[in-house]
């Protein structure tokens, strides 16, 4: 009788290793392109399994005087904030240094396809029990600061408006699967995530999926943290932003109270190393120091922000 399902149960067995060698030799994925690194670099995730076993933290002091001036002219003039210029600086940031826009997945070094960018907000402002809002963007190298920014408010608005988000539809589901139910699905995702079988529309729809989630603390009065990257998605850095205060510092023989941005990056090092993350960073604190020089005008300039890095060594 066995023998009559020892031929089937063969060729399905013989089916399923050949599909699963397949998928782990698959290296196409719908959000970033396999890059060819050295052996050295290729070995690194395979030794550290995770992000938060591979995290370095970085911090930098931006000085905040010339920020905060050209700010002031911004918000009256466009609307803008710091959360907008700080997204302006990783754009440039990323632009500079590319290598820094890159993900781990399936234990392989992909190069991400667009530089995207993830920002938490609260729904409500002066409201401590107020759900908080994720605001995911792609950047368009022909887009001009002001028009960021006026992206960057629709998109608030919508979140502030009080209807519901597909987000709050999706955690909405979420909240009447049981936790057993939640775990499984979780479990599927990231296997299917691991071989790059998730969908396109699902990795742009899920914030987490991302080349740098940015949290503005100082937006409600708080220090920066040393925040550890998330094990979901595939984001490789992680910015923490306090609020601007005042600084006693030496300048020469001199002692200057000074304005201070305080800032926090976790960075993934499998994806390239110190140097590589410490460049960016580098332009990023400039971009903030000294806005003017990098944006223009903060009554907002009909050219494409990435213009600054033209001729910029």
């Amino acid at each position: 009788m066995l023998t009559i399902f020892a031929e089937p149960f063969a060729w399905l067995l013989a089916g399923a290793t050949v599909a699963l060698l397949l998928l782990f030799f698959k290296t196409s994925r719908p959000d970033g392109k396999l890059v060819k690194v050295h052996p050295y670099r290729r070995m690194v995730p395979i030794i550290m399994r995770s992000r938060n076993e591979a995290v370095v933290y970085f911090d930098t002091d931006v000085r905040a005087e010339k920020m905060e001036a050209w700010l002031e002219k911004a918000r009256e003039a466009i609307g803008a904030n710091v959360t907008h210029l700080t997204v302006a600086a990783t754009n440039l940031a990323l632009a500079k240094q590319p290598r820094m826009n890159r993900f781990i997945a399936g234990r392989r070094i992909y190069q991400r396809d667009g530089r995207w960018f993830t920002f938490s907000m609260k729904r409500q402002k002066k409201n401590q029990k107020a759900k908080i809002g994720v605001v995911k963007l792609r950047m368009d190298d022909e887009e001009s600061f002001a028009g960021l920014v006026e992206r960057i408010n629709g998109q608030i608005k919508q979140e502030r408006s009080g209807e519901k988000t597909a987000m709050d539809k999706e955690l909405d589901l979420f909240g009447l699967v049981p936790t057993i139910g939640l775990r499984v699905a979780f479990k599927f995702f990231l296997v299917l995530d691991y071989f790059g079988l998730l969908p396109r529309w699902f990795i742009d729809g899920d914030g987490m999926f991302t080349s740098i989630f940015i949290a503005n603390l100082g937006s409600i009065g708080m220090r920066p943290g040393y925040h550890h990257l998330y094990e979901w998605g595939n984001a490789s850095i992680f910015i923490t932003l306090g609020a601007v205060e005042d600084r006693v510092v030496f300048e020469g023989d001199a002692i200057k109270k000074v304005r201070v941005l305080p800032v926090r990056f976790a960075f993934d090092e499998r994806i390239d190393d110190g140097l590589t993350a410490q460049s960016g960073i580098d332009v990023f604190a400039e971009v903030l120091s000294d806005p003017e020089r990098w944006l223009g005008s903060p009554e907002g300039e009909d050219r494409p922000m990435i213009q600054a890095l033209e001729g910029d060594d």
